[in-house]
């Protein structure tokens, strides 16, 4: 049997990193930048208004209170976009909006909230120091200055920014297309009546769901039946739209494990058995170039499958580093038992208290067992050799997506 490292090693030195592309702005929400970005002109570019209100030269205001304000008049009004110059000055004032450029001559901006609002004087109430209420070319991004790093994923706050230094385009690297196939002549889409000896089919939702977790695009194939020459057409017309392929079920040592049947010496598609905890039968190999990762049929073997393997591997794809989830240390809230040579993966309840996370492995731990994954939130890594561990001990814990 192979180790987890071992099989994950495996995977990560057979995917490639996908080439990257030009995309519109909007297009690109989602995957990774292939570039650094930056700025070609200081944001802001000028120097312009915090606030609605009036600009001013800052001594004349100096000694404005609200028993005696400072009466100045009105010279005109400068709002946000005004192309024009404008200027000031000493014993005027202009009336400025929120993001208008500050007039050549004024160093301070009154908020129409510290005066009577007039229009051709206004009164002022309050002094305010020079540089009040203005914002400053440059004091948020310098001209040239990388503003996005390349091997960013490019979220709301990542595609602002581009807009906001005039990018339209961006190279990137796409988020991996990655199809979900589950098999089984059991299996019927939720939604339809069962018949004797028939379920739900729940894998391939659930995986399509996780591939999107990931950041992939997940396309979810309808369920194909133990048919091999099926399976085999199946697989092979998904190849053209395919950065990736995900099988659940049909990998282990039954006589109808149609998907190890079938790919079997087919492309470089290899079947072990892996030192793992839910998910020892694994298969994994490319077909036509395509990485194909054949995971086991039950349920939380799926899912635990996907997070240690296929979600690193797609992260290598999209030019990431291939990490795990992201995982604390905690403390074991109750006794631990594990089979020895096996690296298990316990689903638990991860809670923050006082400083320190504590876990507390799931009552139920079978792989088909979907119900007591639905209401985890982690899974325990137990090593190896960890065949007992009490209460108390510190373990390693894989926070799983919300």
């Amino acid at each position: 049997m192979r180790t987890v490292d071992e099989h994950l090693t495996h995977i990560l030195g057979s995917v490639s990193v996908l080439p990257p592309l030009d995309l519109a702005l909007l297009e690109a929400h989602g995957t990774v930048l292939a570039e650094p970005v930056a700025a070609p002109v200081p944001l802001p570019p000028f120097d312009n208004s915090a606030m609605d209100g009036y600009a001013v030269v800052a001594a004349d205001v100096a000694g404005a209170s609200e028993a005696e304000p400072v009466t100045l008049p009105v010279v005109g009004d400068i709002l946000a976009g005004d192309p024009g110059v404008s200027a000031i000055r000493p014993g005027l004032t202009a009336r400025i909006m929120t993001g208008a450029p500050l007039p050549a001559g004024a160093d301070a901006v009154i908020p129409v909230e510290w005066t009577d609002g007039g229009n051709a004087t206004v009164q002022i109430t309050r002094p305010a120091p020079s540089g009040n209420y203005i914002r400053r070319a440059g004091e948020d991004v310098l001209a040239g200055q990388v503003v996005l790093d390349a091997g960013v994923r490019l979220g709301a706050a990542q595609i602002g920014m581009a807009a906001a230094v005039g990018r339209a385009r961006v190279v990137v690297r796409p988020r991996p297309r990655v199809v979900v196939l589950s098999t089984g002549t059991e299996l019927r889409p939720p939604g339809s009546s069962l018949g004797t000896g028939e379920i739900w089919d729940s894998n391939s939702f659930m995986l399509t769901a996780a591939v999107t977790e990931a950041g992939g695009v997940g396309y979810r194939q309808d369920t194909v039946t133990d048919e091999p020459a099926k399976v085999l057409e199946t697989l092979h017309d998904q190849l053209v739209r395919a950065d990736a392929i995900v099988t659940s079920g049909g990998v282990s040592m039954g006589t109808r494990d149609v998907v190890k049947e079938v790919l079997t010496g087919t492309g470089t598609v290899e079947f072990h058995k892996v030192r793992m905890r839910p998910g020892k039968p694994q298969g994994f190999g490319l077909l036509e170039g395509v990485p194909v990762f054949t995971l086991p049929g039950n349920p939380v073997s799926a899912y635990v499958s996907f997070q240690v393997f296929v979600r690193p591997a797609l992260r290598a794809m999209q030019g990431l580093p291939p990490e795990p989830l992201p995982t604390v240390s905690a403390v074991l809230g109750e006794d631990v038992r594990s089979p020895a040579g096996l690296r298990h993966f316990v689903r638990g309840r991860l809670a923050f208290s006082r400083g320190h996370y504590t876990v507390s492995p799931a009552e139920v731990q079978g792989s088909h067992q979907l119900g007591s994954l639905a209401s985890a939130n982690a899974l325990i890594t137990l090593a190896e050799d960890a065949e007992a561990l009490p209460a108390g001990s510190h373990v390693e814990v894989m926070r799983l997506p919300s």
